[in-house]
């Protein structure tokens, strides 16, 4: 997968994160918005952390050390 193909994937999950925690648990306008801080802080830490793994793949700091066999 691409990096834009699953970029759009961690946006739709924050998405749906974001409506179920509305339908869920709707207790109030400053508590709905503590949990939308929250899903999107989670989305965006979990995809950071993937674009951070995915882009380090494409040129790493360390090349392998081939043995003269």
């Amino acid at each position: 997968m691409g990096f834009l193909v699953t970029s759009g994937i961690f946006l739709l999950a924050g998405v749906i994160g974001c409506l179920f925690s509305l339908l869920c648990c709707n207790r109030g306008p400053s508590t709905n918005l503590f949990h939308l801080t929250l899903v999107i802080t989670a989305t965006v830490c979990c995809w950071m952390m993937w674009a951070i793994v995915y882009l380090a793949q494409m040129k790493p700091l360390i090349n392998p050390i081939l043995s003269g066999e």
